[in-house]
């Protein structure tokens, strides 16, 4: 009921108010006549619309009429001023032959005042030498005129793009592998901090209590978490090994220290904390806090061995092949 309420305030009872056209008109749409003598706004039956004269005042009951009248007024206004720009507030691709402007082909100027002084930069809120008068003729609001720069040349609004497509790709590739590297740095200093955190977990426990919790916690790790586990303390398949990840981790609990079981304990809890908080680097930093951890030192750390790995691998490939090299792939060509 509430969704066919909505549909007919939005498609049968229009607010004149916001007509763009004059309601008075008796000639624009002249089957019609004006909208002031018309029996079919609420106005006109105060007794049934009593309660819905006070909040958004008339409303034709007549959309048929009503938006024959709004295409009469902008084919009057575009036929007034040709020169009137056409826009749509729908985006999308250009109508091969409309003079139809889509959202994305123009700016929408702001008659308003930004709220903050920041907002006063923004390109919406500036008018340009190319700014003009445009008439929306599809989408919402038809008919209503707004201020707006159409031009693709014009510094403020249509800010010019890098012409160079190899220069973009060359950027965006930079931008990728910085990413990238940011991502491989983060992680590495997460497992460092998480196998220090681990080590730092003193004895308290006997083994049967911390094999019988680790055994159950490690029940419930998927397999990233369970990778993450191997890691830490060098658990691997042997060659020919077809035993299941549980079980490799089953019997390395069971033949693991008091020692090691509680800081695989303290692992497995914070990334099962990560996990179901959906902040790996809180409850990360949460451990490393309350052990002790410096975290700061294991970063830099981090950081300095990719770079001399980066540095190596520039100098290797910077390094002149040996002639016998140089000889073997001209042979094998």
């Amino acid at each position: 009921m509430r969704n066919l309420q909505f549909w007919i305030e939005t498609n049968v009872l229009l607010i004149l108010n916001d007509a763009p056209f004059d309601k008075r008109d008796t000639q624009l749409f002249p089957t019609a006549g004006s909208c002031a003598d018309c029996p079919k706004r609420t106005g006109h039956n105060k007794l049934l619309f009593a309660d819905d004269l006070g909040k958004q005042g008339d409303r034709c009951t007549d959309p048929r009429c009503y938006n024959a009248k709004l295409a009469a007024h902008v084919a009057k206004t575009v036929a007034a001023k040709p020169n009137l720009v056409q826009i749509s507030t729908a985006y999308g691709g250009q109508k091969e032959g409309s003079p139809v402007l889509p959202r994305n082909k123009y700016t929408a100027i702001r008659d308003d005042k930004p709220k903050q002084k920041e907002d006063a930069q923004r390109p919406e809120f500036n008018v340009c030498r190319f700014a003009t008068d445009a008439i929306i003729t599809e989408g919402s609001d038809i008919g209503t005129i707004h201020k707006v720069c159409a031009n693709p040349d014009c510094p403020i609004h249509h800010p010019k793009k890098a012409s160079s497509t190899t220069a973009n790709d060359a950027q965006f590739k930079a931008e990728q592998e910085k990413r990238r590297r940011e991502e491989v740095i983060a992680q590495a200093t997460g497992l460092r901090v998480l196998k220090a955190t681990s080590d730092a977990v003193p004895v308290r426990l006997m083994k049967r209590d911390l094999l019988f919790v680790s055994e159950r916690l490690a029940t419930d790790l998927d397999e990233r978490r369970l990778t993450i586990i191997f890691r830490l303390h060098g658990i691997g398949k042997a060659h020919g090994n077809t035993e299941s990840p549980e079980k490799l981790l089953a019997s390395f609990l069971r033949k693991a220290d008091e020692s090691t079981l509680g800081r695989i304990l303290v692992a497995i809890t914070v990334l099962q904390s990560a996990h179901r908080s959906n902040e790996s680097g809180k409850a990360l930093r949460e451990a490393a806090e309350f052990y002790k951890v410096d975290v700061a030192a294991i970063t830099a750390k981090v950081k300095q061995e990719f770079a001399a790995k980066d540095k190596a691998k520039a100098t290797k490939k910077a390094a002149p092949k040996s002639p016998a090299k140089i000889a073997q792939k001209a042979a094998a060509a």
